[in-house]
């Protein structure tokens, strides 16, 4: 039949521990020659990356294979036939139907096709288009950044937030931390900045009620509670699309941590909903700007500078008792940018730490 593809059910089988680009090209080779794929994610319970979140990051890269995940704790022997077989089982239970090709581009395919009764088809075994690997990428992510997709990209980009009461520099030393790593070229040079999207909110909601009297003013505003969930979910859609373009640092102007914080200063309580939001994605180091010093400049959407020394230091505890690594950055703009940068370059140093794989016994 024209247009026919080559095989009918095809298989991908790996860890994708975490995926790269050289699986995504095994995926795609595999989809361009079946009329069907299915990519089996197994993971060991002993490895630091979750299953679900591998199985969601090939599905966004593969809407059209069908990807689907097992738990495989059995050891690693290819030269053990009971433990090949303990293997085959899991793998078996989980793709679930007869396998006409096996893609692969490891050593161990002609033994899992094999015993698939299926055929081999080999990918790139010497990864010349794709010089990367999963070890490699766990060794060391930022040096392969460019093989990463979005959702990897997010799952491990550091992310920094500097939060501070009003009129405090937190937009300056954000941005300025932003341009200075942009500037270090490379990889770093997609470096992202995430906006208070609170600060978008209330001009909006300034303009909204101007259109309805042209005297209102800042001081006319009030706030409700239902507002804070909306700009925090926004605050966080905002930087999770930021951390899935960019270098692997990212540098918020606020969170939504920070947003329940600002529920209290306006509403003079915690908000439970603001707080289930912002616990969903921990962030790496917050920078909190000092108020002393620093004069108070009203633009038109600040006030309250008497509450600057309360929310300094509201801040501090709501740090201090979430367990969250904070660090206070005073002085003047050139010494808050030299610590910031300092604690920065300190938090990268410190690399990216994943669990082991199970070792293949020889």
């Amino acid at each position: 039949m024209s247009g026919a593809k080559r095989y009918g059910h095809g298989l991908v089988l790996g860890k994708f521990y975490p995926p790269h680009a050289g699986h995504h090209h095994l995926v795609r080779t595999a989809q361009d020659q079946c009329e069907r794929l299915t990519v089996l994610v197994c993971a060991a319970s002993v490895e630091s990356v979750p299953l679900a979140d591998r199985v969601a990051w090939m599905r966004e890269e593969h809407p059209g294979a069908e990807v689907v995940g097992a738990v495989d704790d059995v050891p690693v022997d290819l030269h053990d036939p009971g433990i090949w077989e303990a293997h085959m089982a899991i793998f078996r239970s989980a793709v679930g139907r007869r396998v006409d090709a096996v893609f692969t581009s490891e050593e161990y395919g002609s033994e899992l096709a094999r015993r698939f009764g299926a055929e081999e088809v080999c990918v790139d075994p010497a990864r010349t288009l794709f010089p990367v690997s999963g070890t490699a990428v766990r060794e060391d992510p930022a040096a392969a950044w460019e093989f990463l997709g979005p959702g990897v990209r997010a799952a491990l980009t550091r992310r920094v937030v500097v939060l501070g009461a009003e009129s405090t520099g937190t937009t300056t030393l954000s941005r300025e931390l932003a341009a200075h790593y942009r500037r270090r070229g490379g990889v770093w040079a997609k470096t992202g900045w995430v906006a208070e999207y609170g600060r978008q909110y209330s001009e909006e909601k300034l303009a909204a009620a101007r259109a309805v009297d042209p005297a209102a003013s800042w001081e006319d505003m009030t706030f409700t509670s239902r507002e804070f969930p909306v700009i925090a979910r926004r605050q966080d859609e905002e930087e999770e699309r930021a951390a899935r373009l960019g270098s692997p640092v990212l540098f918020c102007d606020t969170d939504s941590f920070a947003t329940g914080i600002w529920h209290e200063r306006y509403l003079g309580g915690r908000n439970a909903e603001v707080e289930r939001i912002a616990a969903r994605r921990p962030r790496d180091l917050y920078l909190l700007t000092d108020h002393e010093g620093v004069p108070f400049e009203d633009d038109g959407l600040r006030d309250g500078p008497e509450l600057r020394p309360w929310m300094t230091a509201r801040f501090r505890r709501a740090l201090t008792r979430t367990g969250r690594r904070f660090l206070v950055v005073g002085g003047d703009r050139r010494t808050r940018l030299d610590a910031a940068v300092a604690a920065v370059d300190g938090l990268l140093s410190e690399g990216w730490h994943f669990a082991a794989p199970l070792p293949e016994r020889r």
